[in-house]
């Protein structure tokens, strides 16, 4: 009899040949109707899959990531088989689930419009109506190769796997795709459904290999959730940074130069707050600020391994006949500079912080606003430490993130462990020991983390933060990296306290992480509504009529000298006029300027919330920006 143990360690004992689905009925119904899928001894499997005679079992619901997963991905199969239905010759590729929905890529597809979307959405839902049940088949490679015989990319995949885990999984008529599954019951799970847009792609990411289009979508076990969602998109719309940074004035792009922002004045006042805040903490922090080149010979790069490693992502030029490439991250140079004076352990650690900026070439299929671009400028810093120094310097950098993220922008977030890749520099146990150290630091901050196997850096294991903006969407910004490697290929050393050389280990790290995509991220989480700290103009004076101009000037020049952004508008416009463009500008307040006023030395004050206070003293009124900027209040 199959014994079933819970993750709360309840035992359950099942009949023989006993399902996922009969160990989830006897611990509820509910939780049944709710199921999705079910692991066993840590592998996912169908609630169909038989129970061996013990394991480790736990049930999967759309509440949870890995049902949300499953859901998703076999909402993509849906897809698949709606568009071969209506395009015949269409070639299936790869069609996984994402944080917050699915895609599928398809060959031979005509130009798809908004029209062709909503058909293949209806073949969708006929395909959901049928209430098609998933059924698994493992095949051996040789017979993939038959049924997929006219998909040159299924083909491919079908090579890269090992032989005796090839599966297949087959649904109405006679449709099957490749995949190893977990799948839904049945196609009437999928209770609500929409596709949201086309876009191009290329087959493995790769430009030099064939286009596809790739269709998006989402889908709920609930038309609720889905409403809830359309709701959220439509919110996302209004508060997109890309509108909201042309609207406001803070930045924008030309077709000349892809993926590289133009800040304009008003985003450049946003981004120079951001550098001064950063370089306030930094004195506190014992940090060093540097200045470093951005352009250097390849030889560099093959030291630290990025050429070998990372150099389609560079941009590569040649300069006296030599190749050369501009700076795509900061720390091969931070060991250059390390190495240009000798060191003692009495100098550890050294803590070097850099705004340089950085080039990545990012395909351009990829580029989107500010959130993924070429050029980019990160609150970057490396910290040469000895070995006995990591916990200790690991801890400042939580302690910073908790203080940027948490104290100041009052903003949730959780970290994922990305663990050794499968290309990777070094040795095993340095990569594990690095890791422990990562791991070890986030149980003593009681920081909940995830474990992202396999996609740390390839020369280090790393955490990343991911932040929850206002819509509860979830962005991947700050990271803490422990890396052996650097340091070892360039012979980063200092003179320990027994006369020996020893050599360093280099931590990295970015807290608001790309300044561009930052800024996008709390354009859309604010609304365009910055803190007073952080907006750009933080009061507008506006006179009622011409005879209050001098007087309107007067006053803004005080509030300018007590370190306050303060515009004095003068234009010939109506006072009603004035007030809807400063709040349509989202200036946090805003003064009207007129003959009570300049007689009582008195101000109404009125937000771009609509609230208005009246009688306010100026000297009360400056006092109170300034506290306001003194505490960055959000």
């Amino acid at each position: 009899m199959p014994k079933v143990i819970l993750p709360d360690g309840k035992i359950l004992e099942l009949p023989a040949g006993a399902t996922a689905a009969d160990a989830i009925g006897q611990i509820g119904k509910r939780l049944l109707a709710a199921s999705l899928a079910a692991e066993i001894d840590g592998k996912q499997v169908d609630l169909n899959a038989k129970l061996p005679e013990s394991c480790k079992f736990k049930a999967f619901t759309f509440s949870v990531p890995e049902g949300k997963a499953v859901f998703w991905h076999s909402s993509a199969h849906i897809l698949a088989q709606a568009v071969v239905r209506l395009y015949p010759e269409a070639k299936p590729t790869i069609g996984p689930a994402l944080d917050d929905g699915f895609y599928y890529d398809f060959a031979g597809l005509p130009a798809l419009t908004p029209d062709d979307l909503v058909k293949i959405e209806a073949e969708m839902q006929k395909i959901v109506n049928e209430n098609q049940p998933a059924v698994r088949k493992e095949v051996s490679k040789a017979d993939a190769k038959k049924l997929f015989a006219g998909n040159k990319f299924k083909l491919e995949l079908i090579e890269e796997i090992p032989e005796g885990e090839c599966s297949v999984y087959y649904s109405g008529e006679k449709w099957c795709d490749l995949c190893r599954g977990p799948h839904v019951p049945a196609t009437g799970v999928v209770k609500a459904l929409k596709l949201t847009k086309v876009s191009s792609a290329y087959w493995r990411a790769d430009a030099t290999k064939e286009s596809l289009q790739r269709i998006y979508g989402v889908s709920y076990p609930e038309k609720k959730m889905l409403d809830d969602y359309l709701k959220l998109l439509e919110e996302a719309e209004k508060r997109d940074h890309r509108k909201l940074g042309q609207q406001l004035g803070l930045f924008t792009f030309h077709e000349w130069s892809p993926g590289s922002a133009y800040f304009l004045p008003k985003g450049t006042i946003i981004v120079n707050e951001l550098l001064a805040y950063l370089r306030a903490e930094y004195v506190k922090r014992g940090y060093q600020e540097v200045v470093t080149p951005q352009l250097y010979n390849k030889a560099l790069w093959e030291q630290s391994g990025h050429w070998s490693f990372y150099q389609e992502n560079m941009f590569l030029l040649k300069v006296d006949d030599q190749d050369y490439s501009l700076k795509p991250m900061n720390c091969p140079s931070h060991c250059l500079l390390y190495n240009m004076s000798a060191h003692s352990y009495r100098d550890l650690p050294l803590r070097i912080a850099d705004f340089c900026q950085l080039h990545r070439n990012e395909v351009r299929g990829a580029l989107g606003g500010m959130t993924r671009v070429r050029k980019f400028c990160m609150d970057d810093s490396h910290i040469f430490c000895a070995p006995e120094q990591i916990e200790k310097e690991l801890q400042g950098m939580l302690d910073f993130a908790r203080f940027v993220y948490a104290d100041t922008f009052k903003l949730e977030y959780k970290a994922k462990l990305s663990t050794r890749p499968e290309k990777y520099m070094g040795e095993i146990a340095q990569w594990d020991e690095a890791e422990k150290h990562l791991e070890a630091a986030l149980k003593k901050n009681g920081i909940a983390y995830e474990i992202n196997a396999g996609d740390g850096a390839f020369y280090g294991p790393k955490i990343d933060f991911h932040i929850k903006d206002a819509l509860g969407r979830s962005w991947q910004l700050a990271t803490i990296q422990v890396d052996f490697q650097m340091p070892t290929r360039f012979k980063c050393e200092y003179e320990g306290a027994d006369g020996k050389k020893h050599t360093t280990v280099m931590l990295h790290r970015a807290i608001l992480g790309s300044i561009e995509r930052f800024m996008g991220v709390i354009t859309e989480h604010y609304a365009g509504k910055f803190p007073v700290w952080l907006s750009p103009v933080q009061v507008e004076l506006m006179a009622v009529s011409d005879p209050y101009n001098e007087f309107t000037e007067e006053l803004a020049q005080k509030m300018r000298e007590a370190g306050i952004r303060a515009e004095a508008n003068c234009k010939q416009e109506t006072i009603g006029a004035k007030i809807r463009n400063a709040q349509l500008e989202y200036i946090p307040y805003m003064l009207v300027i007129g003959e009570k006023e300049k007689e009582s030395g008195k101000l109404a004050v009125r937000t771009r919330d609509g609230a208005v206070e009246e009688s306010v003293p100026l000297e009360k009124f400056i006092e109170k920006i300034k506290e306001e900027l003194r505490t960055r209040k959000v």
